[in-house]
């Protein structure tokens, strides 16, 4: 009989192809069979079958539980408003990259037209004294003309957007402002006509 052991090497054992004759007690060559691995009881193992045990939950689980159910409303909120700052945060941070890389190689002249710029806005707040709305117009106005100066393409493409904008918010306030001034609208005055023959 051959005696088949893997203790040097257990891994070529499952490539490699064994015979293995099983011994019939009588010592005839004939009664000798080829055997499977299935059919030796060392490769064999039982087969087990698991059945879950159904158990009570422990009070730690069922506390953990109702923190879950209790919690699950503010993450889904939290996720939510990550969800929508998180695009922001993300553009904010994209500025500031191109910033830094503009303000790393700017181009020529930038610097002084810079400092242009920001002198009218000081100067802007020193003629503004008085009111705080000078203070606030003065330093924007002549800042906006001195940067119109230096970038007049700049300038246009901004003052067509701002000016088309600001015709959408005038169109919207002047409609809300009928709602409020008029509440019934065309329709229903013309259903309460029909109603009243």
């Amino acid at each position: 009989m051959l005696k088949v052991t893997g203790s040097t090497m257990p891994g070529a054992l499952s490539i490699l192809s064994v015979t293995v004759f099983a011994d019939a007690g009588d010592g005839d060559q004939a009664s000798r069979a080829p055997l499977t691995l299935d059919e030796l009881s060392l490769y064999t193992a039982p087969v087990q079958k698991f059945v879950p045990a159904d158990r009570d939950a422990s009070q730690l689980e069922e506390r953990v539980a109702a923190v879950r159910k209790a919690v699950e409303p503010y993450a889904a909120w939290c996720r939510g408003t990550y969800a929508k700052i998180e695009p922001k945060v993300q553009t904010a941070v994209q500025f500031g990259n191109d910033t830094y890389s503009y303000l790393k190689n700017p181009p020529k002249d930038f610097y002084p037209r810079a400092g242009v710029i920001g002198f009218t806005g000081i100067l802007g707040l020193f003629l503004a004294r008085g009111s705080r709305v000078k203070r606030f117009v003065y330093p924007a106005g002549l800042m906006a003309v001195s940067a119109s100066l230096y970038y007049p393409e700049r300038a246009v493409a901004i003052a067509r957007s701002t000016g088309d904008s600001v015709y959408d918010r005038a169109v919207q306030s002047y409609a809300a402002v009928e709602k409020m001034v008029n509440p019934q609208s065309k329709a229903e005055k013309s259903d309460d006509s029909e109603a009243k023959p």
